[in-house]
């Protein structure tokens, strides 16, 4: 791979954090159930990019740089009560 093809990605990366980051209205659980994968999966990948090249990320910077603030902070701001029609689809769709 090339430098100019890692800048490509990255750049990609940080546009897709942007949206998530906008996108507050978007909650975990439909992104789960939607895709397999949440704004959490997204920060524990982070943490075992850096893990895997040597540098070493916490999880919970991880999660401050995907979220765009602490975790703590969105849940209370953004985080809605799951209803049972997503915590049904969650227990019946893809695992990440």
């Amino acid at each position: 791979m090339t430098d100019r093809n890692i800048e490509i990605e990255a750049a990609a990366f940080r546009r897709l954090v942007k949206h998530l980051q906008e996108r507050t209205d978007v909650q975990n659980i439909d992104m789960m159930n939607l895709s397999g994968f949440c704004r959490n999966c997204l920060s524990r990948w982070l943490r075992e990019a850096a893990d895997d090249l040597g540098d070493s990320i916490d999880q919970d910077t991880a999660k401050e740089r995907v979220y765009g603030m602490p975790y703590g902070e969105w849940k209370d701001k953004y985080q809605t009560e799951a209803t049972p029609e997503q915590l049904a689809a969650m227990k019946e769709g893809p695992q990440h």
